[in-house]
């Protein structure tokens, strides 16, 4: 999938959580259903930090650029090393290590421990860099036509503004996990969430995805999941722009009227 459809899909992956929360009795603080969806419209695009021309790769100049490159080099390191004798030989990691499971777990736990331990910066850093990827996704045309700079300062004050809203009592800081010092500790879920959402659509595609990875199927260790090939499409195609990206929108709306009530 491109881009905008990540971060739809994910957007609406996190409201449809919002509205099974409020269906089985424990409804989302409105904060926390528009702080996750727009994290976890952001975090749909972050898997393709192995790949050197998306839109990731672009959203915080050299410096995502020059990740893009380390994690492409880690991720086809990674795939020599684990490959079994039936998984193709590759010259790059893209769709690899970053689009499995295990990935988006670790990178949703690390978010989590960094937002309980490293205090009120590491929780405004962690939403400046989901924030700024969701314009990039959600609003790519305005993203594209604008400066870098007005993009991450728009991601800046977002951060700001929301975290402030969060803070105040009954907001949703301590969403979910009401102990003493675990404000935060949820940031994760909608990182993971978003992740996973990116990988499954990428599955959807010509090409699958190994998101079980290590897990064996047959005998692959990269195995590319995906629906029979007669039901995939192109990345970019009339079926990703005018069938998905509308049902994610609608799906999308209506698990934000159900988490909020008014359905």
């Amino acid at each position: 999938m491109m881009g905008p459809a990540h971060s739809l899909s994910g957007a609406a992956a996190w409201l449809g959580v919002g509205a099974a929360a409020a269906a089985a009795g424990h409804p989302m603080p409105w904060p926390v259903l528009v702080v996750g969806a727009l994290i976890c419209a952001g975090a749909a695009l972050a898997p393709d930090l192995d790949h050197k021309s998306a839109t990731i790769s672009r959203a915080f100049g050299p410096v995502s650029k020059g990740l893009c490159e380390i994690v492409d080099k880690l991720s086809y390191a990674v795939y020599k090393a684990t490959r079994s004798s039936a998984d193709p030989r590759r010259s790059g990691g893209h769709r690899t290590l970053t689009h499995t499971w295990v990935w988006a777990v670790l990178i949703g736990a690390g978010a989590s421990v960094l937002a309980i331990t490293g205090g009120r910066w590491a929780v405004l850093g962690i939403l400046f860099v989901h924030l700024v990827l969701a314009v990039e996704g959600l609003l790519w045309r305005a993203a594209r036509m604008s400066s870098d700079i007005l993009v991450w300062l728009l991601g800046a004050t977002s951060a700001w503004i929301l975290a402030g809203v969060l803070d105040q009592p009954g907001n949703g800081s301590d969403w979910l996990f009401t102990g003493p010092g675990q404000e935060y500790l949820w940031l994760g879920l909608p990182i993971v969430l978003g992740a996973l959402v990116h990988d499954i659509g990428d599955a959807l595609t010509v090409s699958g995805c190994p998101i079980l990875w290590p897990i064996p199927v047959g005998r692959k260790r990269w195995y590319p999941v995906g629906p029979p090939k007669g039901l995939r499409f192109r990345a970019g195609s009339w079926v990703e722009l005018k069938v998905l990206m509308p049902a994610f929108m609608l799906l999308g709306g209506v698990g934000g009227a159900s988490a909020l009530g008014f359905i």
